[in-house]
């Protein structure tokens, strides 16, 4: 007869010990993996709900249309404004200055607003105090502007041609998220401020925004697509409340998919940490459950009995997994609360609790299921001669439960992943690479035991140990190959990660940029360069602003608005960019196909395209490429093909034009000032600055320290989360790392101690364990570092699309690190046993 639930937790009771003797690694892997569950789904449940809550406040209307370098016509504006309230304002950069002192400027985003604005949000100034558009002359500011001219509310502020007055500093602006990346703080003002101002000239980099609060329940996707539809040629940039912000909408996604990879990562490792553990605490009990089987337990006892220690700790394990994951997601808040919209807080996902806590209980029960089948199968006379004679099989009963749990497991990580077949397609890689491993341990216990006997007493020992019967090779090497393929991993996704910093933001580029040069100014602000700086390189180049209406073949063009999706990699298709045109092959670029037009050229109209989008497009030469510049459309043939060396700061185009095909166009110049070292003393710096923002109010001169200063303190921000997130993986290895070496422990006592009695020593056995873990990390290395470098291949080059830029020394210095701790932990958990009296360990057998 069974015994009863309520009597098989009675006997479970008073076999765990209040410290979880034997179940420690049990709770160290369920707890890491629950706590990254649970962080990781808080998380992204907070950007996501954030998102959709606020859209409408970080975009600041329903229906956002952006035009560049013009304004709307009136039978644009008259069509739009039939759609709901519409707040109309501008957007360009600018340069702000005391006007007593010249030499104090700062580079500006100036955003005019009108009185409707904004439509959703509340704008404060600091204080606390709510306020609206600024009225006449009046400005507000953002606190950079304050901090670098060191004016405050009631001075006075230049801004092109209008003398301004500062009515406050900006506390809380709703909408600044979806504005994007800035070269300089902001100056909001009036429109009559704008006007006064004279910045807004024909070719002006100068976007206008008109931002629509739409009736009731109106679908903004489908009224933002009939106004496309009515104004094709218009080139308007349209964003709804759903999509308030696509270049974080897109990077939250792919952090959110990475996310998800390093909790499958967590919870595939800690499994097999879970698996080892058990397998210890059930070997180092295997006298108890024969004693209970000879007193007539049944093998349904049995489970019983363990089954319910395995459930207390794992509940244990779980609940402190969720409460440390509920912890630390204020730390991640605040670490990156610049970068993401979620606020440093306290934040219960009750729906991503429930799903890590059902994660945790299912993986604690497929990787606990085989020990377990195979306690209970084995008959008590054969698990007392375990020691001597290894069990083998057993495994049957364990099929049925490890096939429910894997089952549960994928089909929870489909159901709730966002991306479906990357949850689907990391778990089946997950499961080739536990089968993969598995194998290579079989085949190493079949390689050493036809290899010919070495010489030496402890080479011949090390190498019998890993195919003798009863021995752990194959469990060893999975654990052994997870746990430092999640140390190449993590090395090669940082040095990449670095060398994207380095290789996006480069340390050499030019000092200055202008924007909007009038062509007519280019005497007089070359004059102004080198009086101040003889031997600064100046470079100029025509500046416009146009998006692409269609591509292709002349027969058969595709039209950009008939596509339902633009594809990643041809983002230079989405809103409008930067145009140009020349005589000659830019600075820094290489043809790859074609020939450049003559000087002088007059023929049909030519265009040299950037190779990345021919590829991403599918172009070829003699296609044609179409762009609406102020409305008007324009087409010219492909000429040409070229790479563009985008790590040089100059000016890169992924579209140049020949002049006969967009140089009617009303347009402006934009320059580059690279200054000699001799030169970049504080004095030439105030003369040029404060000289070209003088002469040249209209333009914009922008110091580009401060700005790829930003640039990098954003990517190195984004590289630090995607550092910290990995880092769970690597704890998850650790902990499997000490724990394959703990389940051989029980093994390894009864052999130590026959090879004592027959006369071995301490140091002898040291030498002898050293040499076996030495044997399998160095065979396992180079198999790590194939699947960890593949790994961090994947989640740079597909997840984030960054360019793969490894720092190979640095990832074989990690990875050798890696084989150290692995020997660190094999001697640290082998002192015990070093030190155990042979009379001892013989009257327990």
């Amino acid at each position: 007869m069974n015994l009863s639930w309520g009597a098989a937790w009675a006997l479970a009771r008073r076999g765990l010990d209040w410290r979880f003797k034997g179940l420690r690694l049990l709770l160290v892997c369920l707890v890491l993996g629950t706590a990254a569950l649970s962080a990781i789904g808080t998380l992204t449940g907070a950007i996501e709900r954030e998102l959709a809550t606020r859209g409408r406040e970080m975009l600041g209307a329903d229906l956002e249309f952006t035009l560049a370098a013009r304004q709307p016509s009136p039978d644009e504006s008259a069509a739009i404004a039939a759609l709901g309230e519409v707040s109309e304002g501008a957007r360009l950069q600018a340069m702000a200055r005391v006007p007593s002192d010249d030499t104090r400027t700062t580079p500006v985003e100036l955003k005019a607003v009108d009185g409707r604005w904004p439509l959703y949000g509340q704008f404060t100034l600091e204080g606390g105090k709510t306020a609206g558009a600024p009225e006449g002359m009046a400005a507000w500011i953002a606190p950079g502007v304050a901090d670098r001219l060191g004016v405050r509310v009631g001075d006075r502020l230049r801004v092109g041609e209008a003398d301004l007055t500062v009515g406050g500093v900006i506390g809380s602006e709703p909408d600044r998220l979806a504005e994007g990346f800035s070269l300089g703080p902001t100056v909001i003002v009036s429109k009559a401020a704008l006007d006064a101002s004279k910045l807004v000239q024909p070719g002006s980099m100068v976007r206008t925004k008109l931002r629509v609060k739409l009736p009731g329940s109106a679908d903004a996707v489908a009224l933002g697509e009939r106004i496309k539809t009515q104004f094709p040629l218009a080139g308007y940039e349209v964003r709804t409340r759903e999509k308030a912000s696509p270049g974080l909408d897109r990077f939250v996604s792919r952090m959110g998919q990475f996310l998800v990879l390093v909790a499958l990562a967590a919870l595939a490792i800690a499994g097999i940490g879970i698996g080892n553990g058990v397998n210890s605490y059930l070997e180092a009990r295997r006298g108890s459950i024969a004693t209970l089987k000879i007193l007539g337990a049944s093998s349904g006892d049995i489970a019983r009995i363990y089954l319910l220690q395995l459930a207390a700790a794992s509940s244990l394990a779980i609940l402190g997994g969720l409460a440390i994951g509920v912890s630390i997601t204020p730390l991640i808040g605040k670490a990156l609360q610049g970068l993401l919209p979620i606020e440093a807080g306290f934040v219960l996902d009750w729906g991503a609790l429930a799903i890590a806590a059902a994660y945790g209980a299912l993986i604690a029960l497929t990787f606990a299921a085989p020990p377990l089948a195979r306690a209970k199968a084995f008959p008590a006379m054969a698990l007392m001669r375990a020691r001597v004679s290894p069990l083998s099989g057993g495994w049957q009963g364990a099929v049925l439960p490890v096939a429910l749990g894997l089952g549960g497991i994928v089909a929870l990580a489909v159901l709730t992943a966002p991306q479906k077949l990357l949850a689907a397609g990391f778990l089946g890689g997950a499961a080739a690479l536990f089968v993969l491993l598995s194998l290579l341990g079989w085949g190493l216990q079949r390689m050493a035991a036809k290899l010919p006997r070495p010489e030496g007493a402890i080479a011949r020992m090390a190498l019998a140990n890993l195919h003798r019967p009863g021995a752990q090779t194959s469990a060893l090497v999975v654990a052994l190959g997870f746990g430092l393929a999640a140390f190449v991993l993590l090395a090669g996704v940082q040095t990449s990660l670095d060398g994207n910093i380095a290789l996006r933001v480069p340390n050499k580029a030019p000092d200055y940029f202008v924007l909007d040069l009038p062509q007519g100014k280019t005497t007089e602000f070359d004059r102004i360069v080198k009086t101040a700086a003889p031997e600064a390189v100046v470079r100029k180049v025509p500046a416009l602003r146009g998006s692409i209406t269609a591509y292709g073949p002349q027969s058969a063009m595709i039209r950009v608005a008939d596509l339902k999706e633009i594809p990643e990699i041809a983002w230079p298709l989405r809103g409008d960019r930067g145009l140009t045109y020349s005589n000659e092959v830019p600075e820094g670029n290489v043809l790859t196909a074609g020939e450049w037009w003559p000087k002088g050229y007059s023929g049909e109209p030519l265009v040299s395209v950037d190779d990345d989008l021919r590829e991403a497009l599918g172009l070829k030469l003699g296609d044609r490429i179409a762009v609406s510049i102020l409305g008007v459309e324009r087409s010219a043939k492909i000429a040409s093909f070229r790479r563009i060396d985008w790590e040089n700061m100059g000016f890169n185009y992924v579209l140049v034009f020949s002049p006969n095909a967009i140089a009617d166009a009303p347009h402006n110049l934009a320059a580059t000032i690279s200054l000699p070292d001799q030169s970049k003393t504080p004095e030439v710096r105030r003369a040029i600055l404060g000289g070209l923002v003088k002469a040249l109010p209209s333009s914009s001169v922008i110091e580009i320290g401060p700005v790829l200063g930003q640039a990098r303190e954003i990517l190195s921000q984004m590289g630090t989360a995607i550092l910290a997130a990995a880092s769970v993986a690597i704890l998850a290895g650790m902990a499997v790392l000490a724990g394959a070496i703990a389940a051989a422990r029980e093994r390894k006592t009864y052999d130590n101690v026959i090879l004592r009695v027959l006369g071995a020593s301490r140091r002898q056995l040291l030498v002898l364990l050293l040499a076996e873990y030495g044997l399998l990390s160095a065979l396992l290395a180079g198999v790590a570092l194939l699947l960890g470098t593949g790994v961090a291949w994947g989640v740079i080059v597909l997840l984030f699309e960054f360019d793969w830029l490894p720092d190979w020394p640095r990832i074989l210095g990690v990875l050798g690190g890696g084989v150290a701790l692995v020997m660190v932990l094999a001697v640290a958990g082998s002192v015990g046993l070093l030190r155990t009296r042979p009379a001892q360990v013989l009257r327990e057998l």
